[in-house]
């Protein structure tokens, strides 16, 4: 039986259920080790001594934090190994997150996967850090590292970041508008109407994980990138004729996306980067089932920063 004290500590726990997920989200990359790392979190909060506890927001970010943090060390090399280019582990966001500027490109694919090129520990403070705007004291607390070592952690990774982000990026309405006329062409298989959408050095990043059939290499120039799209149309996937394929516009990591579906199943979802006239500079295709679950659910995340 719950006593009134295990209520409230539930309670506190829900509260900041969302923030832990946001947190430990952008530092691991994948939707299920987030949720591992936030029911770790409630474990450890379960058994903690509530005298020693005075602002359970920051306990909390502290301990999930650095429940991440030991998760992206154990994985790293998992990742190393990994089958094809590794993509983050797509969520379907809520469409308040995508007129969130900060939240939004700090949980979109491009953003995740400049992420993935940071160590554990410069990806958990840049974070903390840039994203939910924490003290490096609070960060240096939560990461249990020195004031002096998160300071230079921050400046690496905000240097290395800054060098490596996407330059522009179109309006929210330009994004949405490009991804519906990209949508409309691909499951129409016109290659034309594709290829006025797509920067001429245009690149696919394809993530099968070994699971299914993908390219292993990015694809690049906007004519193989306007074929390979155009065919979807045409040819079985995964067993799936095309005519009973299922393609649908859906917000996908805080911005507009596409997700395949077929046989009663996700097969695919495709996200894209923008230059600053809306044309598509990158586009995000992730089809390892194993990272297909969270979109599956089909449960929308509220990624935001408070």
């Amino acid at each position: 039986m719950n006593t009134p004290s295990t209520d409230r500590d539930q309670q506190v726990f829900h509260e900041y259920r969302t923030l832990l997920f946001s947190v430990a989200y952008r530092v691991l990359g994948t939707a299920a080790d987030a949720e591992d790392a936030v029911q770790d979190a409630w474990i450890k909060w379960s058994a903690a001594d509530r005298a020693q506890v005075a602002d359970p927001k920051a306990y909390l970010t502290r301990i999930v934090s650095n429940l991440a943090l030991e998760r992206l060390r154990s994985t790293r090399h998992k990742r190393e190994t990994y089958v094809g280019p590794w993509l983050p582990e797509p969520i379907l966001t809520t469409a308040d997150t995508a007129e969130t500027v900060v939240g939004a490109e700090s949980v979109s694919m491009a953003m995740l996967v400049v992420l993935e090129t940071l160590s554990p520990l410069e990806r958990a403070v840049f974070v903390l850090k840039e994203v939910f705007d924490f003290s490096h004291a609070e960060i240096a607390e939560a990461v249990e590292r020195s004031e002096a070592a998160v300071r230079q952690a921050a400046h690496r990774a905000r240097e290395h970041v800054r060098a490596r982000r996407p330059r522009f990026t179109a309006d929210r309405s330009r994004q949405r508008e490009v991804t519906e006329r990209f949508f409309a062409a691909a499951t129409g298989g016109d290659v034309n109407a594709l290829m006025e959408l797509l920067s001429p050095d245009v690149t696919l990043w394809t993530d099968g994980g070994g699971k299914v059939r993908q390219a292993l290499k990015p694809v690049v120039g906007a004519a193989t990138v306007a074929a390979w799209f155009a065919a979807i149309g045409t040819v079985t996937y995964q067993g799936i004729e095309p005519a009973d394929m299922k393609a649908e516009l859906a917000w996908i990591n805080g911005g507009p996306g596409v997700v395949f579906s077929g046989a009663g199943r996700v097969i695919a979802t495709v996200t894209f980067d923008f230059d600053g006239e809306g044309r598509i500079t990158a586009i995000h295709n992730v089809a390892n089932p194993d990272k297909l679950r969270a979109v599956a659910d089909g449960t929308a995340h509220d990624i935001g920063t408070a």
